[in-house]
């Protein structure tokens, strides 16, 4: 038999019991109050009544053993049972009134779930309310509700009879609070000089001087200001006139290498690609240290990429022509032990120090293996610490051996953490060469210097700066910088954001250099090598970057490009007119670093006319010629998008992007742009089958050739 079915008989066997003892019971009440045992009614107290048992039939033609062998119960009575086991009690035999123990507790069963009751019955939830709850039976007439404390009780979970509870005060329905505003929001856990940042005109610019007289009045030696007329640069642009007054104070007291009490504010930077960043801090870091009497490390360029690196070494070597700057880059290119011979000396002078550089330019893996491998290489005396495309870096912080944090350590003395546990003599011990270390931290030396205490409150002279094209807004990198007296600055129209809404609507804005023309055409995935085949044959695109989502991807469409080439060139109609074939190459990280450099300077050379790439050069990289840029994939983040196109429409070129997105990525894409605030920017293309109908022969031989390569 199944558990439920025994339970069930369980149950019914107990019934059965409790309504034979009730019949015991209610026949000793009867002879007690001295009423006849058959016939007539018999006078039930009203709390019975109440309880559906005052009216019943009083059945006294059977006799007593035949009562006690009763196997069923009545219909009434289950109505009955069924009710008080609704309300959660265990049901009351025929007549009787549950019996309350010694300590209160009323013999109730489990908890059940309510069903609706019959008029007749008390209901829970009016009594708790305090309403009129006794119920009376149709032939009564109504009664005047009673009082609280005429009302039943009611038993509660423990199965203990509570008083009714008084009647619920009223309160007030609860209210939506008011949203917090967008700023509120966009602050929350931020720095707060970020509501102070300074806001920039991108076309603002100032003339250099003509006479070299007058180069001071820019914060520039006249040696720079010669400098700059040899390479063509004849104005500085925003970023550059914004920051030169700040890296370069006309008080040439605060100009100095080590400002130990008075160390500068670190400065955050962001500006359009193109708009002269690196120039930006190019000029300051060689003015200032071009007073060094003696070679160290002092100036610390991290970037994401060797091939940028290789290119703000030019930069550096440009503008430091004359001044005696010994400059120095390890990106992993060369042989470990090769690059350690370039920066350090074996054994340190007594007054050079170790380094053999002024400025090292590096990539941020190479720095930690430098810093963990190569002796005598120190960074105590860092005057400048930049981060260049600061959004990326700091988004690989943690891949690369946690390279920030390990930088930011070694700018201060050994031994730091200990310096309030351990005598002030004994602080520093781990030092081989006293020349090593920063004159700011002199005063940790044990002996005879003169020590007073505010040397106690020296700090690094080491001054961040960071730039990059997208704002940062994660607070915890923002943290993890350790920013002192921070400046921000954003270069950015004054239509794009307004000044009351720097933190909170700037945050998630992007600056886009004011010359670029900006295309988008949708079309199926399978008509995108037509449609690339088209800008460059029928509107004439030459001169261009195309990014694609890899680099299988750049080589699979170089070689489909010149397949196409091929077909095209060996027709009939062309060879009539004698058209050259486009020369297209490919950009990506599977080639060599020898063999990058040499197509990227075929490249600047116009040798190659189109160059197909992946991202490696989507940051920084500066190339002039540089008129049009396309993105064959479509990137899925706003930043990349971004930094494509800011490829082109440089220094003030003028530069087109074209955007090639898929059907199915369209809606993607537009909300992406549109959540940038950049949708009126964009200027949506359609190209019809009637404009690529002349390519399809073409591009039918160029994918036969291409799938005979892949089988």
């Amino acid at each position: 038999m199944p558990p439920t079915q025994i339970a069930v008989a369980k149950q019914k066997t107990k019934a059965k019991k409790r309504y034979l003892k009730a019949k015991k019971e209610r026949k000793k009440h009867k002879a007690a109050a001295g009423k006849p045992a058959a016939g007539g009614d018999v006078d039930v107290p009203d709390a019975v009544r109440q309880d559906g048992h005052g009216d019943e039939d009083n059945n006294d033609s059977k006799s007593d053993d035949s009562k006690e062998c009763e196997t069923s119960v009545r219909p009434d009575d289950r109505g009955t049972e069924r009710r008080q086991r609704n309300e959660g009690l265990r049901p009351t035999p025929k007549g009787k009134i549950p019996e309350e123990s010694a300590e209160g507790d009323v013999d109730v069963a489990r908890p059940r779930k309510r069903r609706k009751l019959d008029s007749g019955e008390l209901s829970l939830d009016t009594t708790l309310s305090g309403s009129p709850s006794a119920a009376h039976s149709p032939s009564e007439p109504s009664s005047p509700p009673p009082s609280s404390s005429d009302l039943p009780t009611e038993p509660n979970y423990l199965g203990r009879r509570t008083p009714p509870l008084p009647s619920q005060p009223t309160f007030p329905l609860p209210s939506r609070p008011d949203a917090p505003e967008i700023s509120e929001l966009a602050s929350q856990g931020l720095d707060r000089a970020l509501a102070r940042a300074q806001l920039v005109d991108p076309q603002l610019s100032t003339p250099l001087p003509l006479d070299e007289d007058q180069s001071a009045d820019i914060g520039l030696s006249a040696k720079t200001l010669r400098r700059l007329k040899e390479l063509g640069i004849t104005e500085l642009f925003a970023v550059q006139t914004t920051l030169l007054p700040m890296l370069l104070p006309p008080d040439r007291l605060k100009r100095s290498l080590y400002l130990p009490y008075d160390p500068p504010s670190d400065i955050c930077v962001s500006a359009p690609t193109g708009s002269g960043k690196t120039l930006a801090y190019v000029l300051p870091i060689v003015e200032t240290l071009s007073s060094r009497a003696v070679t160290r490390l002092r100036a610390l360029v991290v970037l994401p990429t060797r091939d940028l690196v290789v290119q703000v070494r030019e930069t550096f070597e440009a503008i430091a022509k004359g001044h005696g700057l010994k400059i120095g880059s390890v990106t992993g290119q060369h042989p470990f032990s090769h690059e350690q011979a370039q920066l350090v000396n074996k054994e340190p002078t007594l007054h050079g120090g170790s380094s053999k550089v002024d400025i090292l330019i590096c990539t941020p893996g190479r720095l930690m293996d430098h810093m963990s491998g190569t002796p005598n290489f120190s960074l105590q005396h860092l005057r400048f610490l930049v981060i260049d495309e600061a959004d990326r870096l700091l988004a690989q912080a943690q891949s690369f051996q946690n390279w920030l944090a390990q930088v930011l350590a070694a700018t201060r003395p050994p031994a730091y953490a200990e310096a309030d546990t351990k005598p002030r003599e004994d602080r520093i011990t781990s030092i081989p060469y006293p020349d090593a270390l920063s004159p700011a931290f002199l005063h940790l030396l044990g002996g005879s210097v003169v020590r007073a205490d505010i040397d106690e409150k020296r700090e690094s002279s080491c001054q961040k700066l960071l730039f990059s094209a997208t704002l940062m807004n994660d607070p915890g990198r923002i943290a993890a910088l350790e920013l002192r007296t921070p400046r921000y600055v954003v270069v950015q129209s004054a239509g794009g954001v307004q000044e009351s809404d720097v933190l909170g609507v700037a945050m998630e804005r992007f600056s886009m250099p004011a010359t670029l023309k900006e295309h988008m055409i949708v079309c199926d995935s399978s008509q995108k090598p037509l449609i690339l085949f088209h800008l460059v044959h029928s509107i004439g695109v030459t001169n261009a970057l195309v990014f694609t989502k890899s680099a299988e991807s750049t080589q699979r469409l170089v070689q489909l490009f010149e397949f196409f080439e091929a077909a095209r060139s060996d027709s009939q109609v062309d060879a009539t007119q004698n058209r050259k074939p486009v020369v297209v190459r490919a950009y990506s990280s599977d080639l060599s670093a020898l063999e990058r450099k040499s197509i990227l300077e075929k490249f600047k050379a116009q040798e190659i006319e189109m160059l197909v790439c992946s991202d490696l050069v989507s940051r920084g990289m500066d190339i002039k010629h540089v008129e049009h840029v396309i993105n064959y994939d479509a990137p899925v983040d706003m930043r990349k998008y971004v930094h494509r196109v800011g490829r082109t429409a440089r220094a003030g070129r003028t530069g087109e992007a074209w955007t090639l997105v898929g059907k199915q990525e369209a809606r993607y894409f537009k909300k992406m742009i549109k959540s940038a605030d950049h949708a009126a920017a964009m200027n949506r293309l359609r190209v019809t089958d009637r404009q690529l109908a002349p390519l399809i022969p073409f591009y039918r031989v160029a994918l036969s050739g291409l799938k005979d390569v892949y089988s």
